[in-house]
């Protein structure tokens, strides 16, 4: 298939979809290497990003999707009477952090490293669709794990969590070494000088 023709089926099929597209699955569809997909793919979104189109293509993980530009998002929400989604609490943005960079992570996990209870977050985040269930921890009482979705890695415009910026991490289980640090000493007085 040519290069301009594998494109727009491509767009066609991105389009039509509405959802991630996985890059096997287009080139199975289109009987072609997934490599091909790819370079197709990328070259598409460039042009689409290039021209300032009101559409784009994300990469999110080993697929496709087709997106409104976020320039648009004003125009987009009016037209469909959308209302714009609710911005994310610090105690859930927080939450969503741990269970970022600690997934599959437990409420508990959240609580401890937090400090406080999360349950609202949790089920806040999972209302919100940016973490779901990702089984259970095989442990007694058998606590539900965490991860996050596809939908946020787009709403954070990451094509995968290895774009997430790196920290450091908590270590459970091992204690941790606080240095103390030192007093300061008391100036000395100054010597009295002697009397001649």
């Amino acid at each position: 298939m040519e290069p301009e023709q594998l494109q727009r089926a491509i767009e066609a099929i991105l389009f039509a979809a509405g959802e991630r597209i996985e890059i096997s699955r287009l080139a199975a569809a289109l009987e072609t290497d997934p490599s091909d997909i790819e370079k197709a793919t990328d070259a598409l979104a460039d042009q689409l990003a290039f021209d300032r189109r009101g559409i784009r293509i994300l990469k999110l993980e080993r697929g496709y999707q087709m997106v409104s530009s976020g320039e648009m998002a004003d125009y987009v929400t009016k037209a469909l009477e959308t209302r714009k989604p609710p911005r994310l609490s610090s105690s859930q943005l927080e939450t969503l952090t741990i269970i970022a960079y600690y997934q599959p992570a437990t409420k508990a996990m959240v609580e401890q490293i937090r400090g406080v209870d999360s349950a609202y977050s949790v089920s806040a985040l999972l209302n919100k669709k940016l973490i779901e269930e990702a089984g259970r921890l095989n442990v007694p009482g058998r606590p539900i794990q965490y991860r996050t979705t596809p939908d946020f890695l787009r709403t954070f415009s990451l094509s995968s969590l290895d774009e997430l910026p790196p920290i450091d991490k908590i270590a459970f289980g091992e204690p941790i070494q606080i240095e103390e640090t030192q007093k300061t000493e008391t100036p000395a007085e100054p010597a009295q000088q002697e009397a001649t």
